[in-house]
């Protein structure tokens, strides 16, 4: 392989050097995959708990929903729940939940109380679209609307798209699964955290599967065809929504970012060579980013709290620049 040495020369260094426990680091084209590789003491095709990587897998389930005609991004969160927001003076749609300008007020990752419960009962931190502040919470609005427009659980989308391209072991349910290193040095209730299911976090995968996905979007990019999103589709996801509003942590606006319909765009990333990805990342490590003008798709899946010492725009670099 003589490109994207750099990528896993990255990787190999940062799991020789203790920085992190082990890595699956992958890249594919629009072709298919290029690269994929294990580092430490796990397999290639190991199955690692995505966190919030969800919620780009949830935002493309409520995308096809937008495309076929059964949601809008202006459908306010009412039409599935009518008793949301009593006492509000604002209208949440789906496109608020999508960009994290919701305000709905965001309880802990781990709580015990049902998402959905949580949903209906939390407060108000700010008038809907007038400010960005991250949520998963509002993933669980995300499911709700998507689930009333179609009949379908959100991660029942999620296997019916995954299994069009392969990516068949994108699950709520994992047979086994690589652990968190320091999850129980953590504040993070892993048994509770799990248990909620949440649409913003809950979901596990292979990197194979990311790279299937990663493939078929740049697909769509290049050929205009559509895959597992329409050309118009991919547009929404990658289209800014955030821009002028006020950034609140943990996300300010000096990380150079903004939200499209749930994809974050490193559109202004003072670290990055290039800033036309879009893609997510997870709370233990996961990263999935997709490079449409470079023709490039990236998955590193770790498993590790506290991480300060990674610097992955190291990584996204060395990716588009293909040395």
């Amino acid at each position: 392989m003589t490109e994207f040495t750099a990528a896993f020369d990255w990787a190999k260094r940062h799991v020789d050097d203790g920085r992190l426990p082990h890595a699956v680091l992958g890249v594919a084209d629009a072709d298919g995959i290029r690269a994929l590789e294990a580092f430490g003491p796990v397999a290639a095709d190991a199955t690692y708990p995505l966190f919030s990587i969800t919620k780009i897998l949830t935002g493309i389930t409520a995308t096809r929903a937008i495309e076929r005609g059964l949601l809008t991004p202006q459908t306010p969160l009412t039409d599935a729940l009518p008793e949301f927001g009593r006492g509000r003076d604002d209208v949440v749609r789906l496109w608020h939940l999508g960009s994290h300008s919701s305000g709905i007020t965001e309880p802990a990752l781990d709580t015990a109380v049902p998402l959905r419960t949580e949903l209906l009962t939390r407060g108000r931190d700010f008038p809907a679209g007038s400010a960005s502040r991250y949520s998963t919470l509002a993933y669980e609005g995300i499911a709700a609307l998507y689930e009333h427009a179609t009949g379908r659980t959100w991660d029942a989308g999620v296997a019916e798209w995954g299994a069009s391209i392969g990516a068949t072991g994108i699950t709520l349910d994992p047979q086994e699964y690589v652990p968190v290193d320091g999850i129980e040095d953590s504040d993070l209730d892993w048994d509770r955290f799990v248990a909620t299911r949440a649409a913003g976090a809950g979901l596990f995968a292979r990197a194979e599967d990311l790279l299937r996905l990663g493939s078929d979007l740049l697909r769509t990019h290049r050929d205009g065809t559509a895959g597992v999103l329409t050309p118009a589709g991919l547009d929404l996801l990658r289209r800014p929504t955030t821009t002028g509003m006020a950034r609140m942590d943990p996300y300010p606006a000096a990380r150079g970012q903004d939200w499209g319909f749930t994809a974050n765009l490193r559109s202004r990333g003072p670290g990055l060579i290039s800033v036309d990805g879009f893609g997510h990342g997870g709370w233990a490590g996961t990263e999935f980013y997709v490079h449409p003008d470079h023709g490039a798709a990236w998955v590193l899946l770790t498993a590790k709290t506290g991480r300060e010492d990674i610097d992955t725009d190291q990584l996204d670099n060395a990716v588009v620049a293909r040395v």
